[in-house]
């Protein structure tokens, strides 16, 4: 199986498993993909993400050429893709936090998933970049819009217009990723940014993603008026009263997701 997935104690695990192409996304990797985050959107359980590649070397190198990805720059921009690039890169349906367990270099559409994550937590050797233009294609799956969303608009266009990739190290200081840390400190990092969403209520997050992603073309004021379903939920929940309690009693909250 290409990507490797699984939940444990609220937590989704979703890796991409080939790493002898650098963890690239052939036509079975996306299908794949897609049918995971469907899932994930159905299990009420689930409250984190952790998106990763395997091994070493790569988080992702975008799509796999050989491997049913490829034809003309016309038919790939033609052919829909739910989500984006790997299913996540423009996915507005997934309301849990996703965090990007960047093991290696994230290139091309492996940037445009990390992109659709909430969260990137990079290895010092990960390096991101988006390379179409030099192979006379273009980063259609978000690459085009999401990194000038996401980072000063300066650097964003030095990325865009060169191919050029940028270290762990400068995709920090221009705002592109959360942490940065030595290979070894990698996985317990993300697992502390997991621990900190769990200890927050599972409903209050996904209200907070869904406003996030779901209003940012309104202004502050036509945001803060949209009665999205997951802030109704949250303001209606038995956690909302959980919470306060908890915190008047001085313990901790035990939350239920209702």
């Amino acid at each position: 199986m290409p990507i490797r997935f699984g939940v444990t104690e609220h937590v989704a695990r979703v890796t991409i498993d080939r790493p002898e192409v650098m963890n690239a996304i052939d036509a079975a990797s996306e299908r794949e993909l897609q049918r995971i985050w469907r899932e994930i959107e159905n299990d009420l359980d689930v409250r984190v993400v952790v998106l990763t590649g395997a091994g070493e070397r790569a988080f992702s190198a975008g799509a796999d050429m050989k491997g049913g990805s490829g034809g003309s720059g016309l038919d790939y921009w033609a052919n829909e893709r739910e989500g984006g690039f790997g299913g996540i890169a423009l996915r507005q349906t997934l309301d849990v936090p996703v965090i990007a367990r960047v093991n290696g270099h994230a290139l091309g559409g492996g940037l445009e998933m990390a992109l659709g994550c909430d969260l990137i937590v990079a290895a010092e050797e990960a390096s991101f970049g988006l390379p179409e233009a030099r192979v006379g294609r273009l980063p259609l799956d978000g690459g085009m819009t999401l990194l000038q969303r996401q980072v000063p608009f300066r650097q964003a266009m030095g990325m865009l217009l060169t191919g050029r990739r940028v270290s762990a190290a400068e995709a920090f200081r221009i705002g592109l990723v959360n942490e940065v840390v030595p290979r070894s400190e990698l996985d317990a990092t993300v697992e502390r940014w997991v621990a900190d969403i769990l200890a927050c209520a599972p409903l209050s997050v996904r209200a907070i993603k869904q406003v996030a992603r779901r209003t940012a073309h309104l202004t502050a004021q036509e945001a803060q008026a949209a009665r999205l379903p997951a802030v109704v939920a949250a303001l209606r929940s038995k956690d909302s009263e959980e919470g306060v309690r908890a915190f008047v009693e001085k313990r901790k909250p035990m939350w239920k997701g209702e």
